[in-house]
């Protein structure tokens, strides 16, 4: 069994972000999902700087969102989010989105990102710095 990489954060849903139906409009989901990635990356050391600092980007390429009930202003979420391991070059995590007051799970949700260097050429092979990542957490040896 692999190791599970997994973080959790904490999103309120602001006024600016529901609907003329007073739910929240479904656009926003990718901007708590975002939310959830970057304190995954604070977390475990492995954020957008840290790319950058490698002389890297790692531009979203698959996101899908399911919707499974509604949020409304004021609530406040959940965002579990979990590092999918893989061979390839690629970084990959699977979401949950709770509303925190009941623990509903409100939405689910997977991204693709792929590295890529300054000149925005792909990689094919995963680059040194995570490969060592993946060794400091137990995920490859």
């Amino acid at each position: 069994m692999s190791k599970i990489l997994k973080d959790r954060a904490e999103v309120k849903v602001r006024f600016g972000e529901v609907d003329s139906m007073g739910i929240v409009w479904h656009g926003n989901y990718v901007k708590y999902i975002e939310e959830g990635r970057e304190s995954f990356g604070k977390t475990f050391g492995f954020s957008y700087l840290d790319i950058y600092a490698n002389n890297l980007m790692a531009p979203v390429v698959n996101m899908n969102i399911d919707f499974k009930k509604q949020v409304r202003y004021g609530d406040t979420l959940i965002v579990e989010t979990e590092f999918v391991d893989t061979l390839s070059a690629k970084i990959k995590f699977d979401f949950k989105v709770y509303r925190k007051s009941d623990n509903v799970l409100v939405a689910t949700a997977q991204s693709t990102q792929v590295f890529i260097d300054m000149d925005h050429e792909m990689l094919l092979y995963p680059p040194d710095f995570a490969i060592k990542w993946k060794r400091k957490f137990g995920l490859i040896e």
